[in-house]
């Protein structure tokens, strides 16, 4: 995979391969969060700083560490200690620095340890052979196509708060269509960039 520019991982972890609208990782703080642009934005930056930091450090550690030992068997277990420990320094700078955005963010903000879309950057790189630089794009990439997306569900369920959605589907259910719809909208990028 080294033929593949990181320019174009970074483009296409955006918006042709979302972890959101093309996997569909990350969806419970996803559904959870975007209520509002404020808090969203806040949980997004905190993403893509922990996808960004997380990449860099389990592509070290699997290939400086596991894969020389024979370990490769290890990794789910050690990119999960590794998101953990990097979420909680990311929770305490976040609570120090800006304690409304902390008590905004509520459980969601310990909850980045077990999103799924963050150990999901970490497998793909492993499965799709990046180096560390396409690593570092993916993670960056994947990151900022989160918050995108995020951001983006916060604006339309901010529109919608008035509009007369059958009672059925307020909450998730009309969140989830909104969901679809956007995936389907970003389909439309798939012509441009595509990885694998």
């Amino acid at each position: 995979m080294d033929h593949i520019n990181p320019l174009v991982i970074l483009m296409a972890s955006i918006f042709t391969n979302n972890m959101i609208l093309a996997s569909f990782l990350g969806m419970c703080s996803f559904i959870g969060v975007s209520k509002e642009i404020k808090t969203s934005l806040g949980l997004g930056q905190a993403v893509t700083f922990v996808l960004a930091g997380t990449s860099v450090i389990n592509y070290l550690v699997y290939h400086h560490i596991l894969v020389p030992f024979g370990l490769e068997y290890l990794r789910f277990i050690v990119f999960i200690v590794t998101i953990a420990a990097f979420v909680q320094i990311v929770e305490m700078v976040v609570e120090h620095y800006a304690p409304s955005l902390y008590y905004s963010l509520g459980i969601f903000l310990p909850l980045i340890t077990v999103n799924c879309a963050i150990l999901g950057v970490s497998l793909f790189m492993v499965i799709r052979s990046y180096n560390l630089i396409q690593s570092v794009a993916f993670g960056i990439g994947s990151g900022l196509g989160w918050m995108l997306a995020i951001v983006a569900m916060a604006g339309i369920r901010q529109k919608i708060k008035n509009a007369p959605v059958p009672k059925g589907l307020q909450g998730p259910g009309i969140t989830l269509i909104i969901t679809g719809l956007m995936a389907l909208a970003f389909i439309g990028f798939s012509g441009i960039v595509a990885i694998q």
